[in-house]
């Protein structure tokens, strides 16, 4: 049954199903928004250069056809939310080996290399698997810092490098490094304290986490807060009011201008 769906899902070109309305809808907005910047954001191009204009114009006959601008499917292997691989990842397709032969399944995978990497925000060194083009972006943006801060979620896709910014705005937050340096201290935030001028401490709070990391914490908060009856909320309510109708007495009406109780109103043997 679950192949039917696939198969009818591609025949139809239903849309994918939004995870967010059927699993995390009760999660606060800095989550969702975090959520559609890494998931649901179209990332930059790396494996494939898109072309410039929708059609194109064959200059020997005039005949104009449209250009098809669909983007290479990629595959994240767990193994690639351990590293940082600056938007690379492995691409499932086939290859034609030989000429009078069929064409077989095929998978590339990027060059990978164990590296070390140094955080200014965090002062530390940390040895990391990364890419080639992971080292050159990091050399363009002048830093390992102003690289993942720089860069969005969808394309750091990684776990770890988004667990890393995560950290690193709340270091900028809390302005927690360099206990032991004020003028460090200074100098590291007056570089990068313009990278939170797009997030709210809230957004920082819930950066970089999984679906069920989220799910979990929304958890916890809720099994902290203490669950209050309804009908104490009520009392509560209905006594405030109270208390505030005593505070601010209406004037007392001449006798013959005061309105009837709903009780005396209805009670047949009342006099009028």
């Amino acid at each position: 049954m679950p192949c039917l769906q696939k198969m009818a899902v591609r025949l139809y070109k239903f849309p994918k199903p939004n995870i967010l309305e059927t699993h995390g809808e009760h999660l606060p907005d800095s989550y969702k928004k975090f959520y559609k910047e890494w998931k649901f954001s179209q990332p930059q191009p790396v494996h494939y250069i898109p072309p410039p204009a929708k059609w194109y114009r064959n200059p020997d006959t005039g005949e104009v056809t449209p250009l098809q601008n669909n983007p290479i499917p990629l595959k994240f292997p767990p193994e690639s939310h351990q590293g940082i691989w600056g938007g690379e990842a492995v691409i499932k397709g086939f290859q034609k080996r030989q000429r009078l032969k069929q064409r077989v399944p095929h998978f590339w995978v990027p060059h990978l290399i164990q590296s070390v990497v140094y955080s200014e925000i965090l002062n530390k060194r940390m040895s990391v698997t990364v890419t080639l083009r992971t080292l050159d972006l990091i050399v363009e943006n002048y830093g390992f810092d102003h690289y993942i801060l720089k860069t969005k979620a969808c394309d750091l896709q990684s776990s770890l490098a988004l667990k890393l910014k995560q950290k690193m705005l709340y270091s900028l937050l809390k302005m927690d490094m360099y206990p032991d340096d004020p003028i460090k201290k200074n100098e590291v935030y007056n570089k990068y304290k313009h990278y939170l001028e797009e997030y709210t401490e809230e957004d920082i709070e819930w950066y970089g986490l999984t679906l069920s990391e989220a799910l979990m914490k929304y958890q916890e908060k809720i099994d902290k807060e203490p669950i209050v009856p309804f009908k104490i909320k009520l009392r509560k309510e209905y006594l405030a009011h109270l208390l505030e109708e005593k505070s601010n007495p209406e004037q007392e009406l001449p006798s013959d201008k005061k309105e009837r109780s709903w009780m005396t109103k209805w009670n047949p043997f009342s006099k009028n």
